[in-house]
């Protein structure tokens, strides 16, 4: 992939086209580390009514568009209501491909969104919902559906089904379906969203009094977290036991608590995860059990229930143990007006907002085919002011924070047909937490300061061991290439001058 000349095309674009939101200044300039995401989900329907060959056009076509932005995750979901986007032993095909749960779509698309990610420098997450078993538009579950199984694993609420949370046998079958994701897919993180318990209807109970009866607990909110807090802790030992380098994330309710329920909480007045969803997601993080959050903090500034810059200032200062990126709403932020300039809308603000605080690492798209089809202009924002050049992904030393042996040497050859090459070795490595993973060439021209602290010199991110440099690529130069490993630790460079 040529990173370099897609920025460049896409800036020649954008000039013409971003206006009165384009406002580059330093302090925009991309980071060299940034978690870049976005969410692909199926529970909306977007594939339904979609064969193979369309709607692997629709996918190519939105990872093309994220890729000139230089999205650098793609979050996938994989598993709606106890189903499967990919051919699983253990559950059903989901009804969100063809319509009927159950049937085959004669094709896996989490196989191709893994390779096709990749091809674009893009990281996969496969996304699962691990309790919701079954949504209100469901009207006929599959017969290896496990709520058809096992049907007293299962509480109704509110014309939805969900695995009863506080079973072991439910724990032991989402980590079965882990497992079995994790070890047949090369995908490098396992991510779970907001679903806990129910969000509360009407006040309505969700009826688990019997098994909370037998609990051996006095307060019921208590229970019920610590028995999310055994999945999520089981969750994190089966991805980190199977693959030590593939992260496990989760992007939970954009508030915590509020400060009338709790001190610490934030100044806002909405529902809580911690009281309504039963999700003690500080707890997750500072036991270790979670490597990167993402709370979905959908709601504009100036919201009067749940201000995004409160909400994004209260994140950062309280779930920094480990990295912190920030769920976005493309819809929402294009709709509602910049508070300190009418003209435009909120994503300037917003961003502005976020890069204030070294806590925050990134940010993930709600929704992916929002910001590819570029609502509102936002992806053009991106590409001007924010997403000018690549980036790689935050360090995450509490997994390994050791840095691969550099390349042997880079040479450059030339080919019999005029072609000029820069080749390399690598050095052998015996632990996969060290085996290279791509490679990173840089140029910088003639008088131009080496300097490997920006991606801005990026001419390409690769697997091979060469570089074909393009004939424009004219005049003196210096490459450095550098080695990345699973984790995109980063080795030293080796340089290469050239004259061509």
């Amino acid at each position: 992939m040529r990173f370099f000349y897609t920025v460049l095309l896409a800036v020649l674009l954008l000039s013409c086209s971003t206006g009165k939101h384009s406002v580059k200044t330093n302090e925009n300039i991309s980071p060299k580390r940034e978690f870049r995401g976005a969410w692909i989900q199926a529970v909306n329907g977007q594939f339904l009514g979609m064969g193979e060959e369309e709607m692997k056009t629709y996918l190519l076509t939105m990872l093309d568009n994220l890729q000139k932005v230089n999205v650098n995750a793609i979050i996938f979901q994989v598993r709606v209501e106890g189903d499967a986007l990919y051919p699983s032993p253990y559950e059903p095909w989901s009804r969100y491909l063809t319509g009927t749960q159950g049937k085959d779509p004669g094709w896996d698309p989490l196989a191709f969104m893994v390779e096709q990610a990749h091809k674009r420098n893009m990281e996969l997450h496969a996304w699962i919902n691990p309790y919701r078993a079954r949504t209100k538009g469901t009207l006929k579950l599959a017969r290896n559906h496990a709520s058809v199984q096992n049907p007293g694993n299962f509480i109704e609420y509110e014309g939805q089904l969900y695995f009863n949370p506080s079973l072991k046998s439910n724990r032991d079958h989402i980590c079965k379906i882990v497992t079995d994701i994790i070890t047949r897919y090369d995908v490098d993180g396992l991510h779970i969203d907001d679903y806990f318990y129910p969000y509360p209807s009407n006040g309505k109970p969700f009826k688990d009094d019997k098994w909370f009866a037998g609990s051996g607990y006095a307060n019921k909110g208590e229970w019920r977290r610590n028995n999310v807090n055994l999945l999520i802790e089981r969750l994190h030992k089966t991805v980190r036991g199977a693959k030590p380098w593939l992260k496990f994330g989760v992007s939970p309710f954009g508030i915590y608590r509020n400060e009338r329920s709790w001190e610490w909480g934030s100044a806002t007045n909405g529902l809580q995860s911690y009281d309504d969803l039963n999700a003690d997601v500080l707890h997750w993080i500072n036991s270790g059990w979670v490597d990167y959050c993402i709370p979905q903090i959908y709601w504009e500034i100036g919201h009067k229930a749940a201000d995004y810059e409160t909400l994004v200032g209260w994140w950062a200062k309280y779930a920094a143990n480990r990295p912190l990126y920030i769920g976005q709403d493309v819809n929402r932020t294009v709709k509602a007006a910049d508070t300190k300039n009418s003209a435009r809308h909120q994503l300037v603000q917003k961003m502005t907002m976020q890069r204030a605080r070294p806590a925050i690492q990134g940010s993930c798209l709600w929704d992916a085919a929002s910001a590819a089809n570029n609502v509102g202009g936002y992806r053009d924002i991106l590409a001007a002011n924010y997403h000018s050049y690549p980036a790689l992904m935050p360090a995450a030393p509490f997994i390994d924070g050791k840095a691969p042996k550099k390349v042997k040497g880079v040479e450059l050859l030339s080919t019999e047909n005029g072609e000029n090459v820069l080749v390399w070795l690598t050095e052998e490595c015996d632990d996969v937490m060290d085996k290279p993973a791509k490679y990173i060439v840089y140029r910088f021209a003639r008088g131009e300061k080496v300097n490997l602290n920006s991606m801005k010199n990026v001419v390409e991110m690769t697997t091979n061991t060469y570089y074909r440099i393009p004939t424009e690529q004219k005049g003196k130069a210096t490459y450095v290439v550098t080695v990345l490993d699973r984790l995109q630790n980063e080795s030293k460079g080796v340089k290469c001058k050239v004259k061509l």
